[in-house]
């Protein structure tokens, strides 16, 4: 006869008065209140809390019956998760099809797939690239977390029952991977400081800190202390994380412990007769509590689908609107999916089951049906898809690239194009080469010429210089100065090599800013040798430093080559012009912004100071300049646009069709020596 399922745990409103704490922190903080700098601890704070009640539950259990029933335990957190994740991504996944451009809906795609199959935060943490969308702006990102939990709830199960016949070690042990774990957590999150805040290895311990809080007082017989200055000390400590804490490198980590240990003084003093607690149970912070699943659910499709939308709200009471909308749709949820499935007595775990595999399955055919069809390009039309087509025309094949594992450039990415063989051709640069790579590829083929590119974004093919640029790390800029030394060494031990090409932003490192839409890009450059002169520009270093780098070049080159900077088109970037193509007549859309020509004698005056040294150099006859304004600009307009076809990627990379339209230009590069 089957044993009958273990008394459920008491209801402590407090604890949903805990979750509104920590879905309001989440929900303001991404809505850019303020005041809340640390309101993304509030998913540590879930976490805590989802450990002390699964542990609570899965304990209660293990005592009364010696066992676990994984069947009822795995059919409840399908009637307590599954029905509201299942709505919120497929109306997330319509709201996308109607909205989002085909290369993002296509990445959607994905991350639908990954979090109906609990592996979101794996897919997030692998995803990031140069070119990569921001994290900001994929509607499913916050799912991450769902799946730490998801993965939680096969771990912890799975180790209770491994020591199911030593139970006097399950707290020791459980004790001892949640300290491995935040060891590894505060070891890491400075270096690895990616993986640290997504996978569940460097997140376990925050779960397992709840777990061995319920074991250890339901093992003391006492389901909760009384102690009113430990109450306040919790909700000091909470708090102060969702107020103190930065986002960025170093979180989780030993930042992490604050809110942490706040919750934990909180759940463990549910008894105390302390105000925080009346606090916690008042039926506005509990009304919250109980909708927050649903909330958090909720609000970050519709922050990011109104973003993308919208542009930017156009005022501070706007947030505020799309917050009570978050709200109500999560009340909904809450209301009307939750809780009938949660009440459904008659509702077997056959049924649950059933339809939790139903609901997946159609949800998975819909995220592979989006991506293997490239994210339905046909939903627009033909007259924004010239924009479209832009937007997801900057992917390249960059298979052939590795990292040299020994010779000169050793430690660094290399990357062969054209034929196989030993390369006599260097293409040497910043991002500017990546866009270029195509084109590039291409005339190497066209002309059997083996070749290698070096690139490095932001950051100039020039030597005994290093920059500090506003859009990169310490770090990144470090490794710039480095690699740039290692290349400057490794020349004289390359005898195959015969011609170097530059490639770079020149404009950009010479005023050291952008223009138009990434203006607020900066970047300085200062000398690796001798003295800092005060008294030279920023122009007029980058110019000493060029003519001496080609003067180095040539020590072992027969030809040096410098393409022209692609003329910046300052207004123009192929993503928001086909957000606002592809939302036109849509209320609420954001207004257009984007404008896809420049005058061209706006463009001559921003490079004019960049491009003096290397036009003083090619009169000189030390370089090769190799002009690439002819196919992009008329006599007075230089365009984004030419054929129907989109040129550019943003307001200064070209897209693959823009570099091979101008492919053409490397055949004096790759041709026979000397060959014009």
């Amino acid at each position: 006869m089957q044993r009958p399922a273990p008394s459920p745990l008491p209801y402590h409103p407090e604890i949903d008065g805990l979750r509104a704490v920590a879905v309001l922190a989440v929900v303001l903080y991404h809505f850019g209140l303020p005041i809340l700098d640390g309101g993304f601890v509030g998913v540590d704070i879930f976490f805590v809390i989802s450990g002390y009640l699964i542990g609570g539950i899965l304990w209660r259990e293990y005592w009364d019956r010696g066992t676990l029933n994984l069947w009822r335990f795995y059919i409840r957190r399908f009637r307590r998760l599954a029905p509201a994740f299942f709505v919120m991504a497929l109306v997330t996944t319509l709201v996308g099809w109607a909205l989002m451009l085909p290369f993002e809906f296509r990445e959607y795609g994905k991350t639908l797939i990954a979090s109906v199959v609990y592996l979101s935060n794996v897919y997030f943490y692998r995803g990031a690239g140069y070119f990569d969308s921001a994290s900001d702006q994929k509607p499913l990102l916050h799912t991450w977390s769902l799946s730490v939990e998801e993965q939680f709830y096969v771990f912890l199960p799975l180790v209770i029952l491994l020591l199911a016949r030593h139970g006097a070690l399950l707290l020791p042990v459980l004790t001892a991977v949640c300290a491995a774990s935040f060891a590894a957590s505060a070891l890491f999150s400075d270096t690895m400081p990616v993986a640290a805040f997504y996978l569940f290895p460097f997140r376990a311990w925050e779960l397992l800190s709840g777990v061995v809080l319920a074991i250890w007082m339901q093992r003391r017989e006492r389901p909760a202390l009384r102690s009113v200055p430990m109450s306040w000390l919790g909700l000091l400590f909470v708090f102060a994380a969702v107020v103190a804490i930065q986002p960025g490198p170093g979180f989780p980590g030993v930042q992490a412990l604050l809110p942490v240990a706040g919750t934990l003084l909180i759940l463990a003093n549910l008894s105390a007769p302390s105000a925080v607690n009346r606090w916690l149970r008042h039926p506005v912070p509990v009304f919250f509590g109980l909708i927050s699943y649903s909330l958090y659910l909720w609000h970050w499709p519709v922050l990011v689908l109104s973003l993308y939308l919208r542009g930017q709200y156009a005022n501070p009471v706007e947030p505020a609107v799309w917050m009570a909308l978050s709200v109500g749709l999560a009340y909904l949820s809450w209301r009307y999916v939750e809780q009938p499935v949660r009440q459904a007595s008659r509702l077997s775990g056959v049924s649950v089951l059933g339809t939790a595999a139903l609901a997946s399955a159609v949800l998975l055919a819909l995220g592979s049906l989006v991506y293997l069809r490239d994210g339905l390009p046909g939903r627009f039309r033909p007259e924004a898809r010239v924009q479209i087509t832009a937007a997801g025309d900057f992917l390249q094949d960059w298979s052939r690239c590795r990292v040299a594992d020994k010779g000169p450039l050793s430690g660094l990415e290399v990357c062969p194009i054209g034929p196989e063989g030993a390369p006599q051709v260097l293409v040497w640069g910043d991002s500017h080469v990546r866009a270029f790579k195509e084109g590039l590829d291409q005339a190497a083929w066209q002309a059997g010429t083996p070749g290698l590119i070096l690139w490095h974004a932001g950051c100039p093919p020039v030597f005994d210089l290093r920059k500090v640029e506003n859009a990169a790390t310490l770090a990144q800029d470090t490794a710039c100065t480095q690699a740039n030394l290692q290349i400057k060494q490794a020349f004289g031990r390359m005898d195959e090599l015969r011609r170097v090409l530059l490639i770079a932003r020149w404009s950009y490192y010479a005023t050291g800013r952008g223009v138009g839409l990434d203006a607020a890009n900066r970047i300085a450059l200062y000398p690796t040798t001798g003295p800092l002169n005060l008294d030279l520009t920023q122009s007029e270093l980058l110019a000493r430093a060029l003519r001496n780098t080609v003067a180095h070049l040539h020590q072992h080159f027969d030809e040096v080559d410098v393409l022209r900077q692609v003329p910046e088109i300052p207004g123009y970037d192929s993503r928001l012009a086909a957000r606002e193509a592809a939302h036109t007549g849509w209320p609420l859309a954001a207004p257009v912004v984007t404008v896809p020509t420049v005058a061209r004698a706006e463009v001559e005056s921003r490079v004019a100071v960049a491009e003096a040294p290397f036009r003083a150099l090619a009169d000189e006859g030390k370089i090769r300049w190799i002009d690439t304004w002819g196919p992009l600009c008329s006599d007075d307009l230089c365009s984004a646009v030419h054929g129907g076809s989109g040129f550019y990627f943003d307001n200064n990379h070209l897209t693959n069709a823009g570099s091979r339209a101008l492919s053409d230009l490397f055949r004096p590069v790759f041709g026979p020596r000397g060959d014009t």
